[in-house]
């Protein structure tokens, strides 16, 4: 057992080589459109709905002997509802591991070792995902240990305490970083009302405070570790019918009442905001740019069109990275990182910049990229580039059973539909240099804007 499971803040996927004879079939079959028109996801798909309300999504996948499974929690910090209560997402994740009264945390733990497999977990806006690969033998023993934590998780307040104490030690490293106090401090800006005002790991004084919240730690499993809000996904070598009869056998008994909380929504932002992070020790500037962007949405082209528009604008291919990194070397480091979010979220643009005096040129350009992206019109060879490599770049990524969960895993956590990916990847086809323009003109505007800047010590 992994004590300290890893809370990430994003859904990334590494890019490999496809390397079994299968992945190369799925490959050519995506690029060409796939077995039914346009639809990128190549493998075969069965998602059934329990009586109780749980989900499961099974793909069978060439990955001989060995299996991903999966289970996504759609709850994440977004649900977070409760004054003081920030965190707890990230924090219960790690409660997951304590055990039951038939499997203790270490229990739990040398169960995946005799199988050859190290279970962890991750939280970030929406989604809380346990996952593992295994052994195709092992199926049965990892689902029954599986549905008894989520059915029967057991911990008293001093184990709930002495996590609690992980969970600050975790803060204090993560924020010894410069870039992430920098990020934290641009949520807290860039939102008043709607939870994602606070990242994953929560506000600090709420972290300090986890060590009373036992009782409420006991309500948030109740309200969110349910049948109705849950997902099991099981990618790799097996049979799916007896896969799906021993899902029903183990967790056919779980019955837990579905809960769905009141998420606040976010006024609208209709004038720029800003912010300054004094850091105590020695480090380069940085300053970072954020626009308020609509939820994610495989419905219409938006969601799709401003993904396209990151990598125009400000990935390493850009004008504006060739500029400023490149050729005038004022900047080490430029980055965008736009995720697609269940709710109204946030496009950021973050540079670090080598020189205090070059902070306001290197925010002004940024503001001025945006801005030229609502009236110039982007070339068309250009723009089909960007999508081939959009949906080449998915398509060589399905090589392990793993990345083809974390696929899936990213589209369930957004609409709870792992057929979405289709829908999604349609619309990337359909994006036009007029779409571009659209969003760019609707979402990278000033007045839904947010900048951050961080300077330290002497540099």
């Amino acid at each position: 057992m992994n004590p300290t499971p890893t809370c990430l803040d994003s859904e990334t996927l590494p890019t490999r080589w496809v390397r079994s004879t299968l992945a190369a079939g799925a490959l050519l079959l995506a690029l060409a459109g796939g077995a039914t028109a346009r639809d990128i996801f190549p493998f075969p798909l069965t998602s059934r709905v329990l009586d109780n309300g749980l989900t499961v999504v099974l793909v069978p996948f060439d990955s001989p002997g060995i299996v991903a499974y999966y289970t996504i929690v759609r709850a994440g910090s977004r649900n977070e509802v409760e004054p003081g209560k920030s965190g707890f997402a990230h924090f219960f994740e790690h409660m997951m591991f304590r055990g039951t009264d038939r499997y203790s945390g270490p229990e739990f733990g040398a169960l995946f070792r005799r199988l050859g497999s190290d279970p962890n977990a991750y939280t970030s806006d929406d989604v809380t995902v346990y996952h593992a690969l295994i052994g195709r033998d092992g199926i049965e023993s990892v689902i029954d240990a599986e549905s008894d934590r989520f059915m029967n998780l057991k911990y008293s307040e001093s184990d709930f305490r002495q996590e609690a104490k992980a969970v600050l030690g975790e803060y204090n490293k993560n924020y010894s970083d410069p870039e992430n106090k920098l990020y934290e401090k641009l949520r807290d800006t860039a939102f008043t009302t709607h939870t994602y005002r606070h990242t994953t790991i929560g506000f600090l004084d709420d972290i300090r405070a986890m060590p009373d919240q036992y009782s409420y730690s006991l309500e948030f499993f109740r309200h969110f570790y349910t049948p109705s809000n849950c997902v099991v996904l099981v990618v790799g070598d097996f049979d799916p019918e007896r896969t799906l009869q021993m899902v029903k056998k183990y967790y056919g008994a779980w019955a837990v009442p579905p809960f769905e909380p009141s998420i606040p929504a976010e006024p609208a932002q209709k004038e720029p905001r800003s912010a300054h992070v004094d850091w105590q020790n020695q480090t380069l500037p940085y300053v970072a740019v954020a626009f308020k962007i609509p939820a994610f949405s495989a419905k219409t082209r938006d969601s799709a069109a401003l993904d396209v528009l990151a990598a125009l604008l400000f990935d390493e291919t850009s004008p504006l990275y060739q500029a400023l990194v490149i050729q005038e070397q004022k900047v080490d480091e430029l980055s965008v990182y736009a995720p697609f979010r269940r709710d109204p979220g946030l496009f950021m643009v973050e540079a670090r910049v080598k020189d205090q005096a070059d902070v306001a040129m290197v925010r002004d350009r940024i503001y001025q990229t945006a801005d030229d992206a609502s009236r110039s019109t982007v070339d068309a060879v250009k723009l089909a580039a960007v999508k081939s490599n959009i949906r080449y770049s998915f398509a060589m990524s399905l090589d392990t059973a793993r990345s083809v969960a974390g696929h899936l895993t990213r589209y369930i956590a957004l609409t709870g539909d792992p057929s979405s990916i289709n829908e999604m990847y349609q619309r990337y086809d359909e994006v036009t240099p007029d779409d571009l323009k659209r969003v760019a003109a609707a979402y990278l505007t000033r007045p839904r804007s947010t900048e951050v800047t961080l300077s330290g010590g002497a540099q």
